[in-house]
């Protein structure tokens, strides 16, 4: 696997992926502090200390993995738009799920555009030429916006399970080809 330290830029149609910078900061706080963003991921708004914490842990797992997140902006307009990427979280839920898990959030400006769809297969794209067979992704059953945008990438859901102490369907991807 190519060892990556920080993201590579990936463009769509309508969209720039991009590795995070602190200059990012004040974007993700926002984002992470919104409570109907968090609704369906741990249900809890993060504080600006827990979303400085994330914006760091994403550069790590470029640095230290060779995948990552990449933050979200419109091609037109440069607006933050929310981010897509990979991570090992070393989730303690049976069945495992093997990295990388393939996870998003938009802004709520963004929803409803197909946006997240967009992203979401760029950056498997980019997976796939790196020779990744297979990508997990985990989603609460609630989120039905979420679970549209893993099936119209190829997710199929695999088994349910239980996630600190809340329901959470489990689901892969496995590369075309």
């Amino acid at each position: 696997m190519d060892e990556f330290k920080s993201a590579p830029p990936l463009d769509t149609a309508r969209l720039a992926l991009r590795a995070h910078t602190v200059d990012d900061y004040a974007d993700c706080a926002a984002l992470w502090g919104n409570a109907d963003v968090v609704r369906y991921i741990g249900g809890v708004p993060s504080t600006p200390e827990a979303t400085w914490a994330r914006l760091l842990r994403y550069a790590g797992h470029w640095t230290l993995l060779g995948f990552g997140y990449w933050a979200i902006r419109d091609r037109a307009t440069n607006a933050f738009l929310g981010e897509v990427g990979f991570a090992d979280h070393h989730r303690d839920v049976t069945p495992a799920l093997d990295p990388p898990e393939c996870g998003w959030v938009l802004a709520p400006a963004a929803h409803g555009r197909g946006l997240a769809t967009e992203a979401v297969r760029a950056i498997l794209e980019w997976g796939d030429a790196r020779g990744w067979r297979r990508t997990t992704a985990m989603i609460d059953p609630g989120n039905t916006s979420s679970l549209r945008v893993a099936e119209k990438c190829g997710f199929e859901r695999f088994a349910t399970a239980t996630y600190l102490g809340e329901s959470t369907l489990l689901f892969a991807r496995h590369a075309r080809g």
